[in-house]
């Protein structure tokens, strides 16, 4: 018996999208008796359209479709902010199509008829790496928040502090005594929930990789 891809604490949803009405039938019953929540959909504009819950979720989808072809919509799915992974299928898939859809992010590009069993690995993998990104995003996000309830001082000693430099130099480069240094730099480690400045350090990458626009790295001498 294949082991169910999901739970009620772990929800996810797979889109499936086939102008074959035999076929998608066929894959909402498959994906269903794992245990998954599954939405069909006929053209590839109709899923464009659809607001997603906020959930896991990953796309199977048929290359050649009435309409808008699976690559297209693949391309418009990447430029969303956060992109759904894509799970191709096609009956008349060649080399150069499947390159170009694995070159753009899919999950894998299977050719009709395949294995039950590795459409449920391709969708396993595909939730998988959702959950993966959805959970770095929340910690970057968490980071962020924590971040912006730093005063402008108390960033400014962070950057410095990360940066390499000791309270002395730190104070001399912000024309502040060092008592003070000390003083913001205990509030904005608290702030930023770490215990060292190893952790700061660390969170202070994690800040930049996430968002580099961020204040991360500029200091406001006086």
């Amino acid at each position: 018996m294949t082991e169910h891809l999901n739970n009620e604490e772990d929800a996810a949803v797979v889109y499936v999208v086939d102008d074959e009405r035999a076929m998608r039938e066929s894959l909402c019953l498959l994906l269903r008796s794992v245990g998954l929540t599954v939405v069909a959909f006929e053209c590839a504009e109709d899923l464009l359209t659809l607001s997603a819950p906020d959930v896991p979720a990953c796309v199977i989808m048929d290359v050649r479709l009435k309409g808008q072809s699976g690559l297209v919509a693949q391309q418009r799915l990447n430029s969303a902010h956060h992109p759904l992974p894509v799970i191709f299928m096609s009956a008349h898939g060649d080399i150069e199509m499947s390159v170009k859809a694995m070159k753009r992010g899919a999950v894998d590009f299977l050719a009709k008829p395949f294995r039950e069993q590795d459409l449920l690995d391709a969708v396993a993998e595909a939730l998988g790496a959702e959950r993966e990104r959805r959970a770095a995003d929340h910690a970057r996000r968490a980071i962020q928040d924590q971040y912006e309830s730093l005063t402008e001082r108390e960033r400014d000693v962070m950057t410095l502090t990360v940066s390499g430099l000791r309270n002395r130099e730190i104070a001399e480069k912000l024309r502040l005594s060092e008592a003070t240094i000390k003083i913001y730099r205990s509030q904005a480690m608290k702030k930023m929930h770490v215990r060292s400045v190893a952790e700061l350090v660390s969170k202070a990458h994690r800040l930049q990789q996430g968002s580099p626009s961020t204040g991360v790295g500029k200091t406001h001498v006086v």
